[in-house]
């Protein structure tokens, strides 16, 4: 049964790299990989071509409702934005704190931080928050290659950090682990790694130039900070309701949460807002992001059909532990710039339950894991969020030059995340301090 199952990897990969070469999105190079390991597979007996076109839509429905909360959550992001609240708070922050640059680094670090957390996409962070940050950090004196550093960095722990993390959602709906426990063993490495990378790229400054002390961003009459955190106190609340009186309250998702706290936010919005536009928006900007979840669930269920997900299994149950920890700060990154989310459900699947049999904590090497694939997003061939922070940071030289300026907190990074799956069991009371 091996040789079979190892002439349809090599299909799914031929397939793959020849729609790569093609010049089609991974989006689309991921289904052609999908679609060639199910024929491959129907010619080899499993399964039947008839049922091929059944895996492909179970498949497309397997992260329906993470799909619903990029939704929600981006649109409720939106909204805050487009009401004027994103410049509102960080054109306060430069007002407010210019003069103390610690406390000025560490808010902005926190204000990139919420979209990617509350959307599980660091793109979003970028996008939304991104420009202003960035003029923020000028402001301050931060190069703009550092700048772009510091965002690519941030939006990758954003996508990381709690309440919503779609590595840990694909590898917890594919184990069979519940999604809970993940708000301290996500939430403090990602503070505390964030706090290091904004103090260490952002703390030299140059001279500004004359002027720029003007004002940054445009706010619209009316705007205040009771407008800008209420609905979010709204969206925390109601998780926190769940949570403290699970037995009665009603379990509303976090796709309705963030429905919730849109609702607020555009109730309190100091100009009207046209929230059809922004709903069709939010849904033009997600159409990669959400392609690739729908794409995803199909290249799984067929991998797992033909066997190829059974064959990966068996390959990684089957490598020395010394051999795997040596590797996983290659592979993990490396197959996140190939496959983006893919890679989580390939790679990740069978690797927390090789972990889990070995005795280490599942949630906590999940999270470790997750501090591992957001650096995969500034490797080509699909560089998103660093090409999406080049962009929004006004940098326009070397590419490369921009990774190798963060290499130290890429580093800092890595080792965080191997150490909290090498020592995941000593980090499991912070498991069972979030539940």
């Amino acid at each position: 049964m091996a040789v079979p199952v190892l002439i349809l990897l090599a299909i799914m990969a031929a397939a793959y790299a020849a729609a790569k070469a093609r010049g089609l999105s991974v989006e689309l190079s991921m289904f052609a990989s999908a679609v060639a390991g199910g024929l491959g597979g129907a010619f080899l007996g499993t399964p039947p071509i008839r049922e091929l076109g059944r895996h492909l839509a179970e498949g497309a429905f397997t992260y329906l409702d993470v799909i619903l909360v990029f939704f929600t959550a981006t649109l409720f992001m939106t909204i805050v934005n487009e009401s004027g609240g994103i410049p509102y708070a960080v054109r306060a922050t430069i007002r407010i704190f210019a003069r103390r640059r610690a406390a000025a680094l560490l808010i902005l670090m926190v204000i990139i931080l919420i979209p990617g957390a509350l959307t599980g996409a660091g793109s979003v962070s970028l996008l939304v928050v991104g420009a202003p940050v960035a003029l923020a950090l000028g402001r301050l004196g931060v190069p703009k290659k550092r700048a772009a550093a510091i965002l690519f960095i941030l939006a990758g722990l954003s996508a990381a950090a709690p309440p919503v993390n779609i590595w840990a959602m694909i590898l917890c709906a594919g184990t069979a682990i519940p999604y809970v426990g993940f708000e301290l063993v996500l939430g403090i490495p990602c503070l505390v790694l964030g706090a290091f990378t904004v103090l260490f790229l952002g703390w030299k400054k140059e001279p500004v130039p004359e002027g720029a002390a003007a004002a940054l961003l445009e706010v619209p009459a009316g705007m205040t900070w009771w407008r800008v955190l209420v609905p979010f106190a709204v969206f925390f609340g109601l998780v926190v309701a769940t949570r403290v009186w699970a037995f009665s309250t009603p379990i509303l998702g976090l796709a309705l949460e963030f429905a919730a706290a849109g609702a607020v936010a555009l109730a309190l919005s100091p100009r009207r807002l046209p929230f059809l536009s922004l709903a069709l928006g939010t849904v033009r900007r997600l159409l990669p992001l959400l392609a690739t979840m729908v794409i995803v669930g199909m290249l799984q269920q067929v991998m797992t059909a033909t066997g190829v997900r059974g064959l990966l299994s068996y390959a990684l149950i089957s490598t020395p532990p010394l051999l795997l920890f040596i590797l996983l700060p290659v592979v993990i990154p490396v197959s996140e710039g190939v496959l983006t989310y893919g890679a989580a459900a390939i790679l990740g699947i069978p690797l927390v339950w090789f972990m889990d049999s070995l005795g280490y904590h599942a949630t906590v090497v999940i999270a470790g894991l997750s501090l591992l694939w957001p650096l995969g997003d500034g490797l080509p061939p699909t560089a998103l969020i660093g090409r999406l922070s080049n962009m929004v940071s006004g940098y326009t030289g070397s590419y490369w030059d921009f990774l190798r300026s963060t290499w130290i907190p890429w580093l800092v990074v890595t080792a965080a995340g191997m150490l909290m799956i090498i020592f995941s069991s000593k980090l499991a009371f912070l498991v069972r301090w979030s539940t």
